[in-house]
């Protein structure tokens, strides 16, 4: 069972996606930082942080809450990538990297909304070992 939010699996890749974001915008020219770079960075980050908030709130629905905001960050980031490749700001390598871990997060963190409160032993820490 899955004590700490540190052990959640979709938080850790959430953690991961929006790291690999910060280090490919920050190599970015001051405009395209300041205009798609800000708002890409806002939103993979933000992923991360919905999870956190979510998870450390005691009812159940809150998270679940939490979690969907962290959806619609997720679905966020993923539009922004596709826009930086489109401007050629990221190449087709990057791209595809970031975009596989995005999609194996929406499938995990997925998986992680439907475990929320499913269990009637799961009190306020579900069993989130799988996920």
């Amino acid at each position: 069972m899955v004590r700490k939010l540190e052990d959640l699996v979709a938080y850790q890749l959430a953690m991961e996606i929006g790291d690999e974001i910060w280090i490919v915008v920050n190599k970015w020219p001051f405009f395209e930082k300041d205009t798609l770079g800000k708002q890409i960075t806002r939103s993979a980050d933000s992923i991360a942080l919905n999870i956190a908030e979510g998870y450390g709130r005691f009812h159940f629905k809150e998270n679940k809450n939490f979690c969907y905001y962290a959806r619609g960050s997720h679905f966020e980031t993923q539009s922004a990538l596709k826009k930086a490749k489109s401007r050629h700001l990221i190449d087709e390598s990057t791209f595809e990297v970031i975009s596989q871990k995005l999609e194996r997060f929406h499938k995990i963190l997925n998986g992680y909304i439907k475990s929320i409160g499913a269990s009637e032993n799961n009190n306020l820490f579900p069993d989130h070992s799988s996920l």
